[in-house]
């Protein structure tokens, strides 16, 4: 069976690492199959996907176990491993739900960090090793958590390499929910076919936004806004969806 899941429910997307007996680890059959799972993803006929793992994790990083590529020592390993990955993840124009149902450690935390939106089982556990082997955080770990976190709770965690439970990481703002186990699938999926489901181009252009925004100053913000306003304005699904409100406001009005 393979070592990564994918399965379509209409507009969405769900993702599924599928290496239970390792806690979802990533090696490097894993990696080529996750591959294959972002270029599903890019199909426009997805406009939301759902990461999640299979049995009791969500993905402990690395495989440990597994052999390593000494071919590919330090910096060039980790191009040619996890950094595809995690800009596959960004590049995507729609948005990117983690459903965190056990440990996510190392890369498997960084990998929940860099989806859009994160919800978390009760068993849930957020655990950043780095540090604990001596290294310092890969897959886009130090982007992600600063601008989730700050910069002083991100580094403290990051320096100790605690593990945070799911109820600590909703006081962080880590995730947006906790929710018992068997309901974490159906409820992330119900939030991507939530967002699946908005007219034309919004979301998608939100996320691409908000991004920009975080690395540029107002003016240069307000500039981009202008030119993603333009792009959603056109877009016939919206001016369907404006045609509709318009219409129930007038029924409304009548009413009266």
């Amino acid at each position: 069976m393979s070592t990564v899941l994918t399965h379509r429910d209409g507009s969405v997307l769900t993702v599924t690492l599928n290496r239970p007996e390792s806690l979802n680890a990533l090696d490097a059959e894993t990696l080529y199959a996750l591959a294959d799972a972002w270029h599903e993803a890019a199909d426009p006929e997805i406009r939301a996907v759902v990461v999640t793992g299979s049995g009791r994790g969500f993905c402990a990083g690395a495989d440990l176990r597994s052999p390593r590529d000494s071919s590919r020592p330090g910096s060039s390993g980790l191009r040619h491993t996890y950094h595809p990955h995690v800009l596959a993840m960004a590049a995507l124009e729609k948005p990117v739900i983690a459903a965190v149902n056990g440990p996510a450690a190392g890369a498997g935390l960084s990998l929940a960090a860099a989806a859009d939106v994160r919800i978390a089982a009760e068993t849930a556990k957020f655990v950043p090793a780095f540090t604990a082997v001596g290294l310092v955080p890969d897959a886009g770990g130090a982007y992600f958590l600063p601008r989730l976190l700050g910069y002083a709770r991100a580094y403290e965690w990051l320096a100790t390499g605690r593990p945070v439970g799911a109820e600590e990481a909703l006081g962080w703002g880590l995730v947006s929910e906790v929710v018992p186990n068997d309901e974490l699938l159906p409820r992330a999926t119900r939030l991507a076919h939530q967002m699946a489901g908005m007219p034309g181009v919004a979301v998608g252009l939100t996320k691409r936004l908000l991004d920009y925004g975080l690395t540029r100053g107002l003016a240069e913000l307000l500039d981009e806004e202008a030119r993603a306003q333009a792009i959603a304005l056109a877009d016939p699904a919206r001016q369907r969806a404006r045609a509709e409100m318009v219409s129930r406001l007038s029924a409304t009005k009548e009413d009266r």
